[in-house]
C-alpha cells in the first residue's frame, strides 16, 4: 500500500524495513553517501527531471572512510561504534530515507551481535561487512598495503552470528567481498558467495578496484544463475566508466556512491580557503564558491513542519 511520509518524518521500524521494500518494489536502487545531518538532506532531497520522470537517490550509505575523514581521523575503524551512531542520530533526526551503514569487517562477533541490535533500534537498513580481519586498510589501497581476508568459515561463522542476533529480518546483512580486490581470483569470489549465501547473508556486494566493470559483470554472470533471488551490490568508485542501466542489465540490483559528497567538498573547501589568503579578502572566494550567507540562514528549515514530503511503500 502506498503511503506518505509527513512532515513529522518516519518511525524507526519503517525506515529499517523501507530497503528491502523498495527493493521488492523497483529491483534496483542507487545509494549517496552521507557523512552528516548537511550531506543527508542533499541525499533526502536532491533530484532531477530525465526524459519527463524524476531521478533521485533511493537511500544514503554511511561510509567508514567518509565518516572518518569528515572528523579528521585515518580509515582503520579508528571511529568506533558509539561515534558512528552519533553520525546516525544526526543523519537520521533530519532524514527519511533507508540508511546501509559500511560495517567494515564488523570487529569481533561477540561486539557484532549487540550492534546489529543497536542498529535495528536506530532503523538502520543494513549493514554491510568485508571479508577481512585484521587492522582495516581501505580496499582500494588493493595488494599495495597487507590486507588478511578471513577464512570461508570464520566469515560465513560471523553471518549466521549476525543472523541469530537480529531481532528482524526487516534488517540486512550484506556480505562484500574482497577476492578480486586481493587478487584471489573469480573461482575464490564465486566460492565466498556461495558459501556466504549458505550462512544467511541476504544479499552479496562483489568489490573491484579496477578501471573496467569487466570482472564486476564476469561475477554476476557465473552467479547470478545460481541465486536468482540474492541482491548483488557494487560501488563503482574506480569503475566510474559503467552506466547503470549497464550494471542493471547485468543483474545488479543496488550501486553506491560511495565518497563522492565529500571528496567534492574538500577540494572545494581547500580552494575557498587558498582563495582568501592569496587576496587577503574574501570576495573573490565569495563570487567563485560560497554561496550566500541568506541562502544559508534559509537553507535549513526552523521548523519541522517545514519539511518535504516523501513516499514510502509499506
Amino acid at each position: 500500500m502506498e503511503t506518505t511520509v509527513t512532515q513529522k518524518g518516519v518511525m524507526p521500524g519503517e525506515r529499517l524495513k523501507s530497503l528491502r521494500v523498495l527493493l521488492k518494489k523497483n529491483g534496483f536502487i542507487r545509494v549517496m553517501e552521507a557523512h552528516n545531518g548537511l550531506t543527508a538532506l542533499i541525499v533526502e532531497n536532491v533530484s532531477v527531471q530525465c526524459n519527463g520522470q524524476e531521478r533521485a537517490f533511493d537511500a544514503m550509505w554511511l561510509s567508514s572512510l567518509c565518516d572518518s575523514t569528515a572528523k579528521g581521523k585515518p580509515d582503520i575503524e579508528l571511529v568506533d561504534f558509539t561515534s558512528r551512531c552519533r553520525t546516525l542520530e544526526d543523519i537520521t533526526e533530519v532524514t527519511t530515507k533507508p540508511i546501509i551503514l559500511d560495517g567494515d569487517t564488523g570487529g569481533k562477533t561477540e561486539h557484532l551481535m549487540y550492534n546489529v541490535r543497536t542498529l535495528e533500534r536506530l532503523g538502520v537498513s543494513a549493514i554491510i561487512l568485508e571479508d577481512k580481519v585484521g587492522l582495516k586498510k581501505n580496499s582500494l589501497f588493493g595488494t599495495d598495503v597487507v590486507q588478511e581476508q578471513d577464512s570461508i568459515e570464520g566469515f560465513s561463522a560471523k553471518i549466521a552470528a549476525a543472523r541469530k542476533a537480529r531481532m528482524t529480518e526487516d534488517f540486512m546483512l550484506i556480505s562484500r567481498i574482497e577476492s578480486l580486490i586481493l587478487k584471489a581470483g573469480m573461482e575464490d569470489a564465486l566460492a565466498r558467495a556461495f558459501a556466504y549465501v549458505k550462512a544467511g547473508t541476504d544479499a552479496i556486494m562483489i568489490h573491484s578496484k579496477e578501471k573496467s566493470p569487466d570482472e564486476i559483470f564476469e561475477f554476476c554472470s557465473k552467479f547470478r544463475p545460481q541465486c536468482p533471488d540474492v541482491p548483488l551490490v557494487v560501488v563503482p568508485s574506480s569503475f566510474n566508466v559503467v552506466y547503470e542501466s549497464e550494471l542493471r542489465a547485468a543483474g545488479v540490483n543496488v550501486v553506491i556512491y560511495a565518497n563522492h559528497l565529500i571528496r567534492s567538498a574538500y577540494p572545494a573547501m581547500m580552494e575557498t580557503a587558498r582563495l582568501i589568503l592569496e587576496n587577503e579578502r574574501a570576495k573573490e572566494a565569495d563570487e567563485k564558491l560560497c554561496m550566500s550567507i541568506s541562502k544559508v540562514l534559509t537553507l535549513i528549515p526552523d521548523t519541522l513542519y517545514a519539511r518535504r514530503t516523501h513516499t514510502t511503500w509499506s
